[in-house]
């Protein structure tokens, strides 16, 4: 393509750009979505993007101004991102007020017998992450390690360190996540295929969880004194409670919450791999295809869950709505900075960014998934957010995978080694870093030494998986 400026001066001011990203959110704490547009516009305009938009003519196309590169780009991420993630808030936030992951930790407790717990609870976790968000679901979950940890007269770190592994895990590969959806949508990625990979690998990763939890409770942590206080005050003379829960009100039951959160995932995959086998234009594949569309899945699991979990438990309709609204106000954030990433994607797109790094990859002969995995990796320890990483990521990759003419399956593998390098290096620009040492007492040093080496390992053996499916899984 015919770049504004030379190839090298466009891989500059890409790195200045990210340069800029880091310090503005790092260094200054300014806000995401508002640094991240910033830096669009800074970007735009040093790279050589007219500043309004400039109409066709016989011989050059339209170019968008930098301006309405931004608009654009946080348009079509939004266009699915959006709905996706605020009904799949609405569908966690229904599961967390019912008392849902009580019923899940100790139905799976009463499974593997009281020796397995953290077996147990690592199993639990791994499914009440799909719908919750990893920091809403953690610290949900929080009341239920601590019980289970007096009881067993044992740090909580021993039950909380696998779970919090695998619900990361989740967190960065499995839609509805926010990162993942806004990365699929800027590649262009199914998110039916996304979601089935993302799932099919989650299951080594909870049990790689488990064991690498175990690995590291090798030696003993001293708890930091305020999360020992906190502990140390937990009751257990009446098991594991859910403090979301009104006077006399039950948790539903396991196999309900199992039912709520399998129902989407069924759907999606139906759409996905039974649509096809009927033929296109028909009836059928219609339908179908329609039933495993994600926000269609995600309607009909809210619906299930408003009945069971609301109405049938006695819920008020005002309360319903009141749980469902509540939901909102953390996934507009969440949604509206996985919208400017897709802005600062489409600037990277319009001003030859992003062909600059494909035609730079392509001559160091660095395989693009490899470069999938190692950039949003090196996105995610700068800066701290795994949606960020994940959709910068793929706005730098998408001239590249574009170009690579890839069918639907190994598409959807290269937004998964985004998401998975997006998965390690958690450290102390992260929320979840802070959130997991605060709760499990690791002082910051141990922290350090135990989760921010966990995640990594974790996200280079989600990468493995990935990598060895995309060699195995035929082309076409």
């Amino acid at each position: 393509m015919g770049y504004t400026l030379p190839l090298p001066a466009l891989i500059a001011v890409g790195l200045a750009g990210i340069a800029l990203l880091l310090l503005l959110i790092i260094r200054f704490k300014v806000q995401s979505f508002y640094a991240i547009i910033l830096t669009s516009i800074v970007v735009g305009v040093a790279a050589g993007l007219p500043l309004t938009t400039v109409a066709a003519t016989d011989t050059e196309p339209e170019r968008l101004g930098v301006v309405q590169a931004i608009i654009a780009g946080v348009g079509g991420t939004l266009g699915s991102v959006a709905v996706l993630v605020a009904l799949g808030s609405m569908l966690g936030k229904i599961i967390e007020i019912s008392g849902g992951a009580e019923s899940l930790a100790g139905k799976f407790t009463s499974w593997l017998g009281p020796k397995r717990v953290a077996v147990a609870l690592t199993a639990a976790a791994a499914i009440l992450a799909i719908p919750v968000f990893f920091d809403a679901g953690f610290i949900i979950l929080v009341p239920i390690i601590y019980a289970f940890a007096k009881a067993a007269g044992v740090n909580p770190i021993k039950f909380g360190l696998p779970v919090a592994g695998i619900m990361l895990a989740v967190h960065v590969a499995v839609p509805p996540h926010p990162g993942i959806v806004g990365g699929a949508a800027v590649l262009g990625a199914d998110v039916g295929w996304i979601t089935i990979l993302s799932l099919l690998i989650s299951i080594p990763l909870a049990v790689a969880a488990y064991f690498l939890g175990k690995w590291f409770n090798l030696r003993e942590f001293a708890m930091i004194p305020a999360a020992k206080e906190m502990f140390d005050a937990f009751g257990t003379e009446d098991g594991p409670r859910n403090g979301t829960l009104a006077d006399g009100e039950r948790a539903p039951s396991a196999w309900t919450i199992l039912g709520i959160i399998v129902l989407p995932l069924a759907l999606i995959m139906v759409g996905t791999t039974i649509a096809p086998m009927f033929p296109a234009g028909s009836t059928w594949n219609g339908v179908l295809a329609m039933v495993g569309q994600p926000i269609f899945a995600l309607v009909v699991a809210i619906a299930a869950a408003m009945f069971a979990l609301g109405v049938r438990r006695g819920w008020s309709a005002a309360k319903l709505g009141e749980v469902m609204e509540s939901a909102l106000p953390a996934a507009a954030v969440i949604i509206l900075v996985t919208g400017a990433g897709g802005g600062f994607g489409r600037i990277l797109t319009e001003t030859g960014i992003g062909g600059a790094v494909a035609e730079t990859l392509a001559d160091a002969g660095i395989p693009v998934l490899l470069a999938a995995f190692l950039m949003s990796l090196i996105m995610r320890a700068a800066q701290g957010s795994a949606t960020v990483a994940i959709t910068t990521t793929a706005g730098l990759l998408l001239p590249t995978v574009q170009a690579m003419g890839s069918d639907s399956v190994h598409l959807a593998l290269v937004a998964l080694a985004i998401g998975y390098g997006a998965l390690g290096l958690s450290h102390v620009n992260d929320s979840g870093f802070w959130i997991v040492t605060r709760y499990l007492g690791l002082s910051v040093k141990d922290g350090l030494r135990v989760w921010t080496p966990m995640t990594t390992v974790l996200g280079l053996l989600g990468f493995g998986f990935v990598a060895a499916l995309y060699a195995l899984i035929p082309a076409g």
